[in-house]
C-alpha cells in the first residue's frame, strides 16, 4: 500500500506498487481508494442462515495494530457513539442480506475522526478475534456455524436479533514469539518452560503452547490468545494484567502488547481516554523497536524470557 498526497507523486508510486504486486502475486492489478488519515478499525460480526435471515453480534475494535496486523481486540468498541454503532451494524446486516450471505462473517470498516465510516471488506470466515464477541454475547460461534450448515435457522438456534445482548466487556491479547531486537522477527525453538496465566474471567486459545513444543519458522508467530472478560473495561483490563504477569515462557522470546496504565491495570492509555480516537497506526506512531524493549515503560512489555525470573 502506498499513499499519494500530491498529483506528481502518482506515476512513480503507481509503478512501484504495480511491480510489487506483480512480483508477489503474478498480477499487477491495483485498487485506488481514498486514504483515510488515522482511522479506527471497527468490524461487525454477522451470522446468516440458509433462509435469508441475518443477525449481527455487535462490533469489535481492532484499531491497535502493527504492520497492518491486529494485536489487541476489544468488544464492544470503546467510546463508540450509539448512532454510529447502529449505522455500522445496520449496514453490515443489509449488505449480507443483499448478497444472500450464509454462516459466520465479519464486515470491516474504517472510521475517521468525524465518525464517518468506510467499507473495507467482508471476511467470509471465523476470525482470530471472534473470541471477544463470544465472551460478550454468550454465543458459541463455532457451534452456530455447524448448526447453520446443517440447515438450522437462526430462530431455531435462538439467535434472532432481539435475543442478542451485550454483556460486559472482553479484551484479547496475542502473545507472539517475536524478537523486538531483530525488528520483531519470529523467534523459533523449543518451549523449555510454559506456564500460562489463568483464573476466573480468563480464556486461553492455543493449540501448540505447552512445555516441549517446538516453535516452527514455517507458521505464524502467534503462541496463544489471552482473552479476559468482565463487567466493564477496567475489570477486564485488570484481569488481563494479572494473567499476562503470570505467564512464564522460556526457550523463545515472547511479546505482548500491554503497559502500565491508569487505575493500576496495564494497557495502552489511548484505550481508555474518553472520546479518544485510536488510529490503526497508534503503535507505530508511539513506539520504536528500542522502546518495545524497555520493559513496561512504553507500549510494549517485552523481554528475553531466557533471563526472566521464574
Amino acid at each position: 500500500m502506498r499513499v499519494v498526497r500530491e498529483p506528481e507523486e502518482l506515476e512513480e508510486n503507481y509503478q512501484r506498487a504495480y511491480c510489487e504486486a506483480l512480483t508477489a502475486f503474478g498480477n499487477g492489478a491495483l485498487f485506488v481508494e481514498k486514504f483515510i488519515e488515522k482511522p479506527r478499525h471497527i468490524e461487525v460480526q454477522i451470522l446468516g442462515d440458509k433462509y435469508g435471515n441475518v443477525t449481527h453480534l455487535y462490533e469489535r475494535d481492532c484499531s491497535i495494530q502493527r504492520r497492518h496486523q491486529k494485536v489487541v481486540e476489544v468488544a464492544p468498541a470503546i467510546h463508540l457513539d450509539q448512532h454510529l454503532r447502529d449505522r455500522l451494524t445496520s449496514d453490515s446486516v443489509n449488505l449480507a442480506k443483499q448478497v444472500g450471505y450464509e454462516n459466520a462473517g465479519t464486515v470491516e470498516f474504517l472510521v475517521d475522526k468525524s465518525g464517518k465510516h468506510y467499507f473495507i471488506e467482508v471476511n467470509s470466515r471465523l476470525q482470530v478475534e471472534h473470541t471477544v464477541t463470544e465472551e460478550i454475547t454468550d454465543v458459541d460461534l463455532v457451534h452456530a456455524q455447524v448448526r447453520v450448515c446443517e440447515g438450522r435457522s437462526l430462530e431455531e438456534l435462538g439467535l434472532k436479533q432481539e435475543n442478542i445482548r451485550i454483556n460486559g466487556c472482553a479484551i484479547q491479547c496475542r502473545v507472539t514469539t517475536e524478537d523486538p531486537a531483530r525488528g520483531f522477527q519470529p523467534d523459533t525453538g523449543r518451549l523449555e518452560v510454559f506456564r500460562s496465566g489463568e483464573g476466573m474471567g480468563i480464556r486461553l486459545d492455543s493449540a501448540s503452547a505447552f512445555q516441549g513444543a517446538v516453535i516452527s519458522p514455517h507458521y505464524d508467530s502467534l503462541l496463544v490468545k489471552v482473552i479476559s472478560s468482565g463487567k466493564d473495561l477496567p475489570t477486564a483490563a485488570t484481569k488481563m494484567n494479572r494473567a499476562l504477569l503470570e505467564f512464564r515462557v522460556r526457550g523463545v522470546k515472547r511479546l505482548a502488547l500491554w503497559r502500565p496504565g491508569p487505575r493500576g491495570y496495564r494497557t495502552a492509555p489511548a484505550l481508555h481516554a474518553p472520546r479518544s480516537h485510536r488510529p490503526t497506526r497508534f503503535i507505530t506512531a508511539c513506539c520504536s523497536s528500542a522502546q518495545y524493549l524497555n520493559e513496561g515503560r512504553h507500549y510494549i512489555n517485552a523481554w528475553d524470557p531466557r533471563r526472566a525470573p521464574g
